[in-house]
């Protein structure tokens, strides 16, 4: 009778999922993806930090990168996880000892070692030109070969459920002759994609009685059903996952782990990830999407920016009174948050559920501000790429207000004198309490000159207006068929420190729809850093219009067509 430690001790290991990620591997395979060394150490390290059990680093014997990348992991060890080297059996016909490849797993210098062997007939006699038997051969020759230099080996089963599912004795062959040689793990591979979750279950159910083993199982995307595969083959008794970060690789891509880890703990109750290493999740992803140098997804499940956002007021109406009415699970139990979005679809819990987001109060006002909001959707502007326009439109609703400024009249004049190349120049009247400015600056670029003279105008009052900076400026065209008549929206992105925020302009004219967008961004900066009251007085002792800060640049205009 077993005691009931070693009971608790099967249970735990029932219940453990160990994670292999291959994004260095099998995700660079992407169609323009391509990590530098640097770039794989980096992820290397972020990986080790979420405590991932198995990081295959590349193919050693492939290209000088992936070997030097294996050697700075000697040099440097992981804490957490394990490096595994990527090869293939042996070729036809060659000794295992004198296979290169088999000798560049070893001189990779890792614990852990994958191999990758023919399970389908098609690929044995057509792609390898040999004979099952030999195939046979090869992988028990190679697994046992790397087992006798101390690597813990993972047979990685290439198209081993196209195979099952043509010829099932001959993939139970496979891994029959993996195990005998001491394989540690059988990864059960779907490499076309082209499973459906009920076929993966139930071959892995079948695998597991036919040969016992550690199971393991690497999906393809190519039907989106990657994720769903992996989770049918844990169902199933699989308990080794392997995938990529944000699901990256090649085709349509592998499984993806930042969708699994989530699942795999939160909703099946399996120990894959620590609770605090998954309030990362979203940090994690997003950093590798940096490294990878690929624009995330915001609609990706658990970490998209998108992935908690609630628009339709029915919606946010149910979660202001019970967020997981809409939501499920909590966004910060994997580093993410719930976003508000305010448009022409919205009720009044949108603003308020915002506006406490924010902290601005608007109590009272809430039915005013969503008017306005529908109003000015209704005549082109749009808010959900805008928040600070609508945290702008809350603030001036809220009871005594007054706006840190006004302009009063602007006009911008563009010329090209004797083709010597066109240059803009601006001139606004600014009022700022009682008094007025009229300034004028020349520019780059309309938009240019437009910023630097009303910076120009309201530095007196407010020299922190030094430290705002413009980030983007995008453009778009609203109705095109209406050619130079066109509406035109024009968001504009400004930073101040570690703050960003958004703000949006729409007219026909251009440079209406710019001023209007940069207008805001100021006001809004001035509204949430100083009180507006007894601004008269902020001009006593503050700098003289001499003293400017040095002029900005503007960033270049993107133009996008509806």
């Amino acid at each position: 009778m077993q005691s009931k430690s070693m009971q608790n001790d099967k249970t735990s290991k029932q219940n453990f999922v160990y994670l292999y990620d291959t994004t260095l591997r099998d995700g660079a395979q992407r169609k323009g993806l391509s990590f530098s060394l640097d770039d794989k150490v980096k992820v290397a390290k972020l990986l080790d930090s979420f405590r991932v059990r198995y990081i295959e680093g590349g193919w050693p014997g492939s290209n000088p990168k992936d070997a030097e990348f294996f050697r700075q992991m000697r040099a440097n060890p992981l804490k957490h996880s394990k490096v595994v080297a990527f090869g293939c059996t042996r070729k036809v016909g060659v000794r295992a000892q004198d296979d290169l490849n088999l000798r560049a797993l070893l001189d990779a210098g890792t614990r852990a070692a994958a191999i990758v062997g023919k399970t389908w007939s098609l690929h044995v006699e057509a792609v390898l030109k040999t004979d099952l038997e030999e195939n046979l051969r090869m992988i028990a020759d190679s697994v046992r070969f790397l087992k006798q230099q101390g690597r813990e080996v993972i047979f990685d089963a290439e198209h081993f459920f196209d195979s099952f599912m043509s010829a099932p004795d001959y993939g139970v062959k496979v891994a029959g002759a993996a195990v005998e040689a001491g394989a540690d793990w059988i990864v059960l591979c779907d490499t076309n994609g082209r499973c459906m979750p009920s076929d993966v279950q139930k071959v892995v159910a079948s695998m597991m009685k036919a040969v016992p083993a550690r199971y393991g199982v690497h999906c393809h995307n190519d039907m989106e059903l990657a994720v769903a595969n992996s989770i049918a083959a844990v169902e199933a008794g699989a308990r080794q996952v392997q995938g990529t970060i944000n699901g990256y690789g090649e085709r349509c891509g592998n499984a993806n782990l930042v969708s699994l880890m989530p699942t795999l703990k939160l909703k099946m109750g399996y120990d894959c990830v620590r609770e605090s290493d998954l309030k990362k999740l979203t940090d994690l992803s997003r950093t590798v999407s940096e490294i990878a140098n690929l624009n995330p997804d915001p609609c990706a499940a658990y970490v998209g920016s998108s992935a908690f956002a609630h628009k339709a007021g029915l919606h946010v109406a149910a979660v202001e009174r019970v967020a997981h009415s809409y939501e499920h699970v909590d966004p910060a139990l994997v580093g993410n948050r719930r976003q508000v979005i305010v448009s022409e679809l919205s009720g009044r819990g949108n603003i308020r559920m915002l506006a406490n987001e924010i902290g601005v109060g608007v109590v009272g006002t809430e039915a005013n501000v969503l008017a306005k909001v529908k109003e000015m959707e209704g005549n082109g502007y749009q808010f959900e790429n805008a928040e600070g326009t609508v945290e702008l439109l809350m603030r001036r609703a809220a009871p005594g207000y007054v706006a840190p400024f006004e302009i009063v009249d602007m006009m911008v004049v563009v010329s090209d004198r004797n083709r010597a190349g066109t240059s803009a120049e601006a001139m606004v009247k600014v009022k700022v309490g009682g008094e007025k400015f009229h300034t004028a600056s020349e520019g780059r670029g309309p938009v240019h000159a437009l910023d630097l003279a009303l910076r120009k105008a309201l530095t007196p009052s407010y020299p922190n207006i030094k430290d705002v900076r413009l980030a983007d400026y995008k453009v778009r065209i609203l109705d095109p068929d209406q050619a130079t008549d066109a509406m035109t929206r024009v968001i504009i992105e400004a930073t101040s420190g570690d703050d960003r925020w958004w703000t949006v302009g729409c007219s026909q004219n251009i440079i209406d729809a710019s001023c209007q967008a940069l207008a805001d961004s100021l006001e809004l900066y001035l509204a949430r850093t100083a009180s507006c009251a007894g601004r008269a007085n902020l001009r006593d002792g503050l700098k003289s219009s001499e003293t400017l800060g040095k002029e900005e640049s503007c960033p270049s205009v993107k133009v996008e067509v509806a």
